[in-house]
């Protein structure tokens, strides 16, 4: 089991599995406004309007509930970026693509973003465990790039990880922190930089 995911046991029947989401909807909410180690479970159960008990149905404690968010928070970004990425022809366009989709997806989920950027401090396996998995897809795909000839040979993992830095540091600041007068403004600087480094033409 992956150190993001926590216990993933779905629940068997569709009433479980619906108490289960309204936990983790009321755990994005706690979490995300408190703070992990300010938030209680008690609070959550109140979010969600079930008893104490019911809780540990589902979660075996405050951990296992923040993991399973941060797993959900990485289906979730990786299902919005495939979407808005398939149209790209080249990995260029695809980085352009990509930067745009994430930025948009943190915007419309601080609370799931900030509980990613807490994990650090709850558990630094389930932090690097989150980012590991995008380095590892990215990783493959410049190698693939690389390969077809759209991108000149280099070190694809260094690549990947600064390619993570510029999203993960725009998305803190013009996602969570600051609304840009022009998100896309905000992604054509970053493509920029991407596609033509800081080198004078």
């Amino acid at each position: 089991m992956s150190q993001v995911e926590g216990d993933v046991t779905q629940p068997k029947t569709a009433r479980g599995q619906k108490t289960r989401e309204a936990l983790l909807r009321a755990s994005e909410k706690v979490f995300g406004e408190k703070g992990y180690y300010t938030a209680s479970i008690s609070e959550i159960t109140q979010e969600a309007d079930v008893a104490m008990g019911t809780f540990y149905l589902y979660f075996k404690d405050k951990e296992d509930v923040f993991r399973a968010l941060v797993a959900h928070m990485l289906q979730l970004v990786r299902t919005h970026l495939r979407k808005h990425v398939a149209a790209a022809t080249s990995q260029m366009e695809a980085e352009q693509l990509g930067l745009k989709a994430f930025l948009s997806f943190v915007s419309r989920h601080k609370n799931l973003y900030r509980i990613v950027l807490d994990s650090y401090s709850v558990d630094e396996s389930i932090y690097r465990g989150y980012f590991q998995v995008f380095a590892d897809l990215y990783k493959h795909r410049l190698d693939d790039a690389v390969a077809q000839g759209e991108l000149a040979p280099g070190d694809s993992e260094v690549r990947a990880w600064c390619l993570i830095g510029i999203s993960n540091f725009l998305g803190m600041q013009y996602a969570l922190w600051e609304k840009p007068a022009s998100m896309d403004k905000v992604v054509e600087a970053a493509h920029d930089l991407i596609t033509h480094g800081l080198v004078a033409r």
